[in-house]
C-alpha cells in the first residue's frame, strides 16, 4: 500500500510537471486494491478499472514496466498504443480495461463462463466504481453471472464519486451490495479502508465461486482522496471538509496502526520503508525517462493478424519521412 501510495504521488507530480499526459491515483482506496489483489490466485483474470495498477504490481508486475506503460516508451509491451494507466499483461491475465465505463464487466463474466464450460478453477474478478453501478453493462453482467452461476467476483470499490457525481446522485439504493439480490447473486458489503478485511472478503467470494456456487457483487465502501484523474479538480464540486473526515480513515495509516500493536512496526521502520521505496521509485523512473519512443511503424503492429496492402504503403511512407527529417 505504502508503494501504490509514494508512487501515485510521484506519478501525479511528474504529470504536472508536463513529463506524462494521464494519471489516475488509488490514494485513499489502497486498502480495498491491496485487499482484493492478496485474495487472488495465479491463474485467475483481472477486469480492471482504473485505479488497479497495485493489483499487478502485487502479483508481481516490475517497477520498471508499470512505469514504461504509463510513459508509453520503448520498454512498454503495449508500444504506447494505450493510455497511461490503461495497464493489461499477458503474463498476469490482466486484461487492458476501456475508458467506456463497466465494459469490463460482461467481458469478466464472459470468461468466467468459459472457466465453468470448460470446468476449470479459474474465478474473475471486474473490478468497478460505483459510478458503473449506473452502466446497462453493469446490468447486463450481473444478471448473465446470476442466471448461469459462473465463477466471477464483482469488486465495486464504491469511492463515493463519479467523477464530478455523488453516490447519493447515483442510486436510490441503500447500499450497492444491495444491488446483488435483484440478480440472484450474494451482495457482501465491507469496510474498503480495512485491508484484511478486504482480503478476508475477497478470498470468501474467490473461493465459493470456485466451488461452483456462483458470482458475488463486493462493495468495499472507501473515498477518493484526490481527483478523478489528473484531468480534473475536485475543489470544484466537493467540499474539502468531506476529504478531511475520510484522510482520518486512511487505510495506509489504519494498517499502520495494526502493525505497530501486533508486529512492533515503529517509526524507524516506517521511515526507513519509505526511504527504500522512494529510491526505488526515483531509480526506476530515471531509467525509463531515457528510454526512446517505439518506432513510429509500430503504429502499424498487434492491431490486423494480415496487414492490408493499403497499411503496408502507409507505414513505408511514414518510415521513410521519418528518416528523411531524422
Amino acid at each position: 500500500m505504502r508503494l501504490v501510495r509514494l508512487l501515485d504521488e510521484r506519478m501525479i507530480a511528474l504529470q504536472r510537471q508536463g513529463r506524462i499526459g494521464f494519471y489516475g491515483s488509488a490514494a485513499g482506496e489502497e486498502g480495498a486494491v491491496i485487499g482484493s489483489a492478496a485474495a487472488l490466485q495465479d491463474g485467475d483474470w483481472v477486469f480492471p478499472a482504473l485505479r488497479q495498477g497495485g493489483v499487478l504490481l502485487y502479483r508481481g508486475l516490475p517497477l520498471k514496466e508499470f512505469i514504461a506503460q504509463v510513459f508509453g516508451n520503448s520498454l512498454d509491451i503495449h508500444k504506447g498504443h494505450q493510455m497511461p494507466c490503461h495497464f493489461s499483461h499477458r503474463r498476469f491475465n490482466h486484461v487492458a480495461w476501456s475508458s467506456c465505463i463497466a465494459t469490463q464487466l460482461p467481458q469478466a463474466v464472459g470468461v468466467a463462463y468459459a472457466a465453468k464450460l470448460k470446468k476449470e478453477k479459474t474465478v474473475a474478478i471486474a473490478y468497478l466504481g460505483d459510478g458503473a453501478t449506473s452502466e446497462g453493462d453493469f446490468h447486463v453482467a450481473l444478471n448473465f453471472a446470476g442466471v448461469f452461476r459462473v465463477p466471477v467476483v464483482f469488486f465495486c470499490q464504491n469511492n463515493q464519486w463519479a467523477i464530478s457525481v455523488p453516490r447519493k446522485r447515483q442510486t436510490a439504493s441503500r447500499t450497492i451490495a444491495g444491488k446483488a439480490v435483484a440478480y440472484g447473486i450474494e451482495g457482501v458489503e465491507v469496510d474498503g479502508n480495512d485491508v484484511v478485511a478486504c482480503y478476508q472478503v475477497t478470498r470468501d467470494a474467490l473461493e465459493k465461486a470456485r466451488r461452483g456456487e456462483g458470482a458475488t457483487l463486493i462493495e468495499a465502501v472507501t473515498y477518493r482522496m484526490g481527483g478523478h484523474s489528473t484531468s480534473d479538480d475536485p475543489k470544484v464540486y466537493r467540499d474539502q471538509s468531506e476529504v478531511m473526515e475520510w484522510v482520518k480513515r486512511d487505510p495506509v495509516i489504519r494498517f499502520r496502526h495494526l502493525l505497530e500493536r501486533e508486529q512492533g512496526w515503529d517509526d524507524r521502520s516506517d521511515n526507513l520503508l519509505t526511504t527504500e521505496l522512494q529510491e526505488e521509485i526515483l531509480k526506476a523512473i530515471d531509467e525509463v525517462e531515457r528510454l526512446p519512443a517505439p518506432p513510429v511503424t509500430s503504429l502499424f503492429e498487434d492491431i490486423l493478424h494480415d496487414i492490408p496492402q493499403s497499411l503496408l504503403e502507409q507505414a513505408a511512407a511514414l518510415s521513410i519521412n521519418v528518416k528523411q527529417k531524422g
